[in-house]
């Protein structure tokens, strides 16, 4: 009895092994240094005019860009200089950093999902001669999942879902509560910051795998 017992147990554990199992379809990595999104008040007291920025260069995700000037980011302890204006602009102001930056700057954000701004640290943002004392808009942006319909029903998710990444580098590392976004707009491809970048020793062209769940809960 003791005998069958065991082999049940074995069989039940090899299930759920070889239930894990990782999707093909292979998602571009991109590593998103610490930036910014101003609003339009901000963006016009800072520049005159959002007519004063130039597009520098298109992101991957389509009508994304980054601007042409730069800001510093000021905080109880430190300053960070050279910081990207991503755009368009915004409706709120939101500052993205890694959790070395926060500890450069010595602020203490959340790790929240883009536009979640509630209760947030803020800090002062300069340009030039001018500032602002932002209030609130400082996160740690939670690492995500760009992608069309079409690619999330191939993956087999859905958007707000929350799955794990495997990051397929010369140091692999699995990401868990990765969020899946979804949108028309979208291009595939996952954003995480530097932090996680430097964890997985990134390189351009680095892509990760969706791990699909089919049998992977504890045996009874």
């Amino acid at each position: 009895m003791k005998e069958e017992l065991i082999k049940q147990i074995v069989e039940k554990v090899m299930e759920n092994i070889e239930g894990c199992q990782e999707n093909s379809i292979e998602i571009p990595v991109e590593v998103s240094a610490r930036h910014i999104h101003l609003s339009k008040e901000h963006m016009e007291f800072l520049f005159d005019s959002e007519d004063q920025l130039k597009v520098l260069k298109e992101l991957s995700q389509p009508g994304q860009f980054v601007y042409d000037k730069r800001v510093t980011l000021m905080g109880p302890k430190g300053v960070i200089s050279n910081v990207a204006i991503l755009g368009p602009a915004r409706r709120d102001t939101q500052v993205e950093i890694s959790y070395t930056d926060a500890r450069t700057l010595g602020v203490n954000p959340p790790i929240r999902e883009s536009g979640a701004l509630e209760n947030t640290e803020g800090l002062i943002i300069a340009a030039g001669v001018r500032a602002i004392n932002l209030d609130q808009g400082v996160i740690i942006a939670k690492r995500h999942i760009h992608m069309t319909p079409k690619e999330a029903e191939a993956l087999h998710v859905k958007d707000g879902q929350h799955v794990k990444v495997r990051i397929k580098s010369q140091r692999p590392v699995i990401l868990e509560e990765v969020l899946v976004r979804v949108s028309e707009k979208y291009k595939l491809s996952m954003h995480i910051d530097h932090d996680e970048g430097n964890a997985a020793a990134y390189q351009t062209g680095t892509v990760g795998e969706i791990i699909t769940k089919l049998r992977c809960s504890p045996p009874l």
